[in-house]
């Protein structure tokens, strides 16, 4: 046994299952939030179809919703340092209800925004304390339970997507709106009741290894800003997650324009349009890339891992864009574009407990995963790029090429950065205590 291994053994001795019930309670609670953002291309069409709103104008709820769910974070992971997961996620849960009841009763683009500034406050109360939560308690596997916790986000709403496409068809997107956002809540809600805060001794420090260094230093945010491997970082960021937010977002109107969103598909003895299956594979395949790539990250190091994966990313986007007028092509890419995109949301916060320490992990977590916020931006541009070229393909090659150079960036500038200065800092830390 390792001796991060031994160091989680001994603080869990007593109540080893208890940290793994929590997590399953983390990853429940995302779930129940995964419908915000990955949910929300089934009801694009059909608000532009009933309200006569630009699909454009649309998309500015979507980004409104994404830039408040992450730049709020760091506000909400401070709170869960400070005063635990319940009541952050009590609070979480009745956001996100009163949200997508808001949803079902806009009459205006105005009422749409600012149910998605209330949809962004819940989602990241829920994300950043569970996150948070999961890194805390488990410093001996970092990489995979950032990545179990995350896939609650990433494949959640596969379990929904099918029902709540169904109600968009049969009873119209404001009852689905309605009746699964009072549902989501009221499932967070009753969840957060059992959260319980880390305890403080859980804060260990971990022994770094060879392929992923752990600095024994505890930054403060005020101090992890300061360093130039989070700006770094939070580029890197911006890069991937540009594509993989604009897939989220555009995938059906993508589909529709491909003329492919409503071909059917036998499976398992059923017919389905082909959307409703790509969708389901997009947030399964979101969903399975992160556990499984937080755990190779754990084996053969954070940026190695990202460099494959990211690469992978650019790769699906260009098939997409080359193949996606093919029905087969399009069930091919598309879900690919999502297995190499989730993995983000594991290791870059598995990354971050390893740079800058385990005492402030969801605050200073919740300040890199703002570059989400940052790159959600784009989703909207996209559109008005489309608008103005008339297909996808410039839109595409642009997503590409920055998730190629994601890639390239964590691999080959931020890796030696972000080495050398845990090795000077771990210097420096280890000088202080013989002192």
């Amino acid at each position: 046994m390792n001796q991060q291994s031994q160091v989680a053994t001994d603080i869990y001795s007593r109540k080893s299952s208890n940290r793994w019930i929590q997590l399953v309670l983390g990853i429940i609670c995302m779930a129940m939030i995964a419908n915000l953002q990955y949910g929300w291309t089934v009801f694009v069409d059909p608000m532009h179809d009933k309200m006569g709103w630009t699909k454009a104008a649309i998309q500015v709820a979507f980004s409104v919703f994404v830039l408040t769910e992450t730049w709020l974070v760091p506000v909400e992971g401070w709170a869960m340092d400070k005063f635990g997961p319940r009541p952050v996620v009590m609070f979480g849960a009745v956001m996100v209800a009163a949200a997508w009841v808001m949803n079902s009763m806009a009459n205006s683009l105005e009422m749409l925004y600012f149910a998605a500034v209330i949809a962004g406050i819940g989602a990241g109360s829920v994300y950043g304390t569970c996150v948070g939560n999961a890194l805390k308690l488990f410093p001996d596997k970092r990489g995979l339970a950032a990545g179990l916790t995350a896939a609650g986000f990433g494949a959640g709403a596969a379990i929904t997507i099918i029902p709540i496409s169904n109600m968009v068809q049969t009873s119209g997107y404001q009852q689905a709106f309605f009746t699964f956002g009072l549902l989501q809540g009221a499932v967070i809600l009753v969840l957060a009741l059992f959260l319980v805060r880390p305890p403080i001794k859980s804060l260990a420090k971990g022994a770094s290894n060879k392929v992923n260094p752990l600095s024994k230093h505890n930054y403060t945010p005020k101090e992890m800003l300061k360093t130039p491997v989070f700006w770094l970082l939070y580029a890197c960021f911006v890069l991937v997650a540009a594509g993989g937010i604009i897939a989220a977002a555009q995938v059906a109107p993508i589909a529709k324009d491909y003329g492919v969103a409503k071909l059917p598909m036998d499976v398992f003895g059923g017919v389905m349009p082909l959307l409703t299956l790509v969708l389901v594979l997009d947030n399964l395949c979101n969903g399975f890339t992160r556990p499984l790539t937080g755990w190779i990250s754990d084996k053969l190091g954070r940026e190695n891992t990202m460099l494959v994966v990211f690469v992978g990313e650019g790769v699906a986007i260009l098939g997409l864009m080359q193949f996606g007028h093919n029905p087969i092509g399009f069930l091919i890419f598309a879900p690919m574009i999502f297995l190499c995109w989730g993995e983000i949301f594991s290791i870059f916060p598995a990354v971050s407990g390893d740079t800058f320490g385990m005492k402030f992990a969801a605050a200073n977590n919740g300040f890199l995963y703002t570059a989400k916020g940052t790159a959600s931006l784009l989703v909207p541009l996209a559109s008005v790029l489309t608008a103005y070229t008339g297909n996808w393909v410039a839109v595409l090659w642009v997503a590409a090429l920055m998730s190629i150079a994601a890639g390239l960036m964590a691999r080959f500038v931020i890796c030696p950065m972000r080495k050398k200065m845990i090795d000077v800092q771990n210097v420096v830390e280890e000088g202080l205590q013989q002192a």
